[in-house]
């Protein structure tokens, strides 16, 4: 995709609404000013160049209602062609919709898809959404999902929607369960894995996460038995912090990996796993609860499994009954 060079010549005056109310002053640039890079950014900021209210701010500054923001002129970089909102791809985000009102979205993500385009990802979840729905001024994901896992997945349109279910997140009140199948039986008797989990980089550059007790940052899931099968377990997962990979960790240092999961798996076991049809990461956030803000009610979402994973469990029933 090509890029060309485009000039925002003039000074722009811009009064803050709703949808920015409470966004800091660095992120609203980041969003106004797409294709600028943010060394630029925050150049701009530290020479006093962009003014709230006729005063010089903080890159931490956060926006109020009214806020009159003077933004120098820049240079930027743009995209030449956008994403279209015709690319079946993007198609398939619109029929993935499970609910929608005009402050949130809630959608069961396909497998596959990253939730934001960069690292070799031309677009993800939130450029498609974007696409989709070109009149509405903010769209951010309030959580995110790796992009091999499917299910639930939430998007704010209102800056106090997505604080608030930030704040959710921050305090434990918002509730999600996943779904995977793992290798071997699980046991009853646990209930749960406290392992302290850490980001690393290896040597070929590739990031994973790792059990670290001294300089791991505590991690805790709950788990309980679904189903049993003949050589694998579909477990629940209920992540009580939200640690980067971590049910997939979690279960990976018991020795129970998630089905064809590439970075922690078990080969042979997803070797077997693909002879029953599956060919992507068996685990789904199937399910999650939280207050909404604006109707002032807890509401609760589930997602349904996608047909495949529904054939490979149906298979491997009927293996199991055959034993």
């Amino acid at each position: 995709m090509s890029e060309k060079a485009i000039n925002f010549p003039k000074v722009q005056q811009i009064e803050i609404d709703d949808v920015h109310e409470g966004q800091r002053i660095d992120n609203f640039l980041i969003t106004l000013l797409k294709g600028c890079p943010k060394s630029v950014i925050y150049k701009i900021l530290r020479k006093g160049e962009v003014r709230v209210n006729k005063g010089r701010i903080k890159q931490t500054y956060k926006l109020q209602l009214g806020d009159i923001v003077r933004v120098p002129p820049v240079r930027v970089k743009e995209e030449s062609e956008g994403i279209s909102a015709g690319l079946s791809s993007v198609q398939a985000l619109e029929k993935a919709i499970i609910f929608e009102d005009k402050s949130l979205i809630v959608m069961n993500k396909p497998s596959g898809i990253a939730v934001h385009g960069g690292s070799g990802v031309s677009f993800g979840v939130i450029e498609g959404l974007r696409a989709l729905r070109p009149k509405e001024k903010m769209m951010e994901l309030v959580h995110r999902l790796d992009r091999d896992t499917s299910g639930i997945l939430l998007i704010a349109k209102k800056r106090s929607v997505l604080v608030s279910l930030h704040e959710q997140l921050r305090i434990k009140t918002m509730n999600k369960v996943y779904w995977a199948l793992v290798k071997g039986h699980w046991s009853e008797k646990q209930k749960s894995v406290q392992e302290p989990l850490k980001k690393i980089t290896t040597k070929s550059g590739e990031r994973l996460v790792i059990v670290d007790r001294e300089e791991g940052k505590k991690s805790c899931t709950l788990f309980s038995v679904l189903s049993n099968f003949k050589d694998c377990s579909l477990v629940e997962a209920r992540p009580q912090t939200g640690r980067t990979h971590q049910i997939r960790v979690h279960t990976a240092c018991q020795g129970h990996m998630i089905a064809c999961d590439d970075k922690y798996g078990d080969r042979e076991f997803d070797k077997s796993m693909k002879e029953v049809g599956l060919n992507r990461l068996f685990l789904h956030a199937k399910e999650i609860s939280f207050f909404h803000p604006l109707s002032e009610t807890t509401m609760r979402f589930e997602a349904p499994l996608q047909p495949e994973l529904e054939k490979v469990l149906q298979k491997l029933g009927e293996q199991a009954m055959e034993v």
